[in-house]
């Protein structure tokens, strides 16, 4: 929980946004409430002369553990916005701040503040990070921008106003999973996307047209400055050879890389538990890639041994079904290769008998349903029915409509002679032993 700590509101006298967003945070302080930031912390106002933008070192002059610049947002699109950022310069310095340097961020008081704005933004607003663009940068407490944009219109509207000051004042901050992030547009979209389905929380961001000043020793400045555990890579919005650079060079800075889909995993579960998961997964099948299902929170992870033979059948037989009921489980899938499902999987010690006999049930009752399958004592037997091509073609039959006719179980006439489907079809039987199997009925 963050408690007790000196938050400074800092606005411009000559900012309309900045004036409307600090007159309706005092209003509603003075007037409603209790608000969690004014709960929770010591909240300080303070006005400057000047954009905000070449405010360096305003730290010396305010004492802060965090700072919150209310400001406007300008752009040549006129559409109403409601943004959070940090401040930087990944090159030049034409915006405030100096080259190449970088401010410390608060992801997680972006993705709180990101979210109340989503929920709060009146129609026609839209609501997104943007990427770091400006400064100021010389400054040694965590800071972030929240801006009303993009035009007088909406620098003065009451209703964006009154959101924004609500947005902040009902900021509650969480665990996150702090993140850096590469390409994408000024807006970052995805990046935008990925921390209001999840707690991933975005740091210092840097847009596809700026991504050729990267270098090792910025990427390192991005990810101290952001407290980052992980980074996330638009793809989409880069070149092949970009990306794939621009991940060689996270992989040799220790940073992991993760997709969307990964990060909105990873936030089921505690973040030092998901590493665990990882690690875990690298040594039952190294190079594999995890699928986090209905396993959250924090537990020791474990592998769970399920009959490879039983799991080999089943998505076989119902991959579909299969996975979609293991969704429900409180359960991690391994794949590599062409194996979408791997027959170890992953749990926490806690519950890991309970899942072996919960997968096992599935399997069996997915078998029993979509195959010829038959219960013999501690036996699941299978038996299977093929067209056989080989035998077709001892028959005379040529490849092509006429095997399709066969396989699909119709009868076919080869010079006066009629070929029906049994008299080219192969029968296996394959056995699963699984001890105790009618437990699992």
């Amino acid at each position: 929980m963050y408690v007790l700590m000196r938050i400074a509101l800092i606005n411009s006298k000559e900012d309309i946004a900045g004036a409307n967003i600090r007159d309706h945070l005092r209003s509603m302080l003075a007037e409603e409430g209790p608000w969690p930031l004014a709960q929770q912390h010591t909240l300080t106002f303070h006005e400057v002369q000047g954009r905000l933008i070449y405010q360096d070192r305003i730290d010396d002059e305010v004492e802060a553990d965090l700072i919150i610049f209310i400001s406007r947002h300008s752009s040549v699109q006129a559409v109403p916005a409601l943004t959070v950022h940090v401040t930087g310069n990944y090159g030049s310095a034409d915006l405030g701040g100096e080259p190449g340097a970088l401010a410390p961020a608060a992801p997680e008081w972006m993705h709180a503040i990101l979210a109340n704005l989503a929920s709060r933004a009146p129609e026609g607003y839209r609501v997104s990070y943007e990427v770091t663009h400006h400064g100021p940068t010389a400054l040694a407490v965590p800071s972030l921008f929240v801006e009303i944009g993009s035009t007088a219109a909406e620098w003065a509207d009451p209703v964006a106003g009154r959101a924004v000051a609500e947005s902040i004042l009902a900021a509650v901050p969480g665990e996150t999973i702090n993140l850096i992030g590469f390409g994408g547009t000024h807006y970052a979209v995805r990046q935008t996307g990925i921390a209001l389905s999840s707690r991933g929380a975005f740091g210092h961001i840097v847009p596809a047209r700026q991504t050729g000043a990267l270098t090792p020793a910025l990427i390192r400045r991005m990810q101290e400055a952001s407290r980052a555990v992980a980074a996330y890579i638009d793809r989409k919005s880069l070149a092949t050879d970009e990306a794939g650079r621009i991940e060689r060079m996270l992989d040799d800075a220790g940073i992991l890389t993760l997709s969307e889909s990964e990060v909105v995993e990873a936030s089921r579960l505690e973040w030092a538990t998901y590493l665990q998961v990882r690690a875990l997964a690298g040594t039952i099948a190294a190079g594999s890639r995890i699928r986090i299902h209905g396993l959250a929170g924090q537990g020791t992870p474990v592998p769970v041994e399920v009959n490879p033979d039983l799991v080999e059948e089943t998505m076989k037989s119902s991959k579909e079904r299969f996975i979609e009921s293991i969704s429900e489980l409180p359960v991690v899938t391994l794949s590599k290769g062409s194996k979408e499902v791997l027959p170890t999987f992953i749990g926490f010690a806690d519950t890991a008998s309970r899942l072996a006999n919960d997968i096992t049930t599935l399997c069996v009752k997915l078998l029993l349903i979509c195959e010829n399958a038959v219960i013999d004592g501690d036996h699941l037997v299978l038996r299977k029915v093929r067209f056989d091509p080989e035998k077709a073609r001892m028959l005379g039959v040529p490849k092509g409509p006429l095997f399709a006719m066969l396989a699909g179980g119709k009868a076919v006439e080869i010079e006066g002679r009629m070929i029906t489907p049994d008299t080219v079809q192969t029968t296996s039987i394959k056995r699963i032993l699984i001890p105790g199997l009618e437990r699992y009925i």
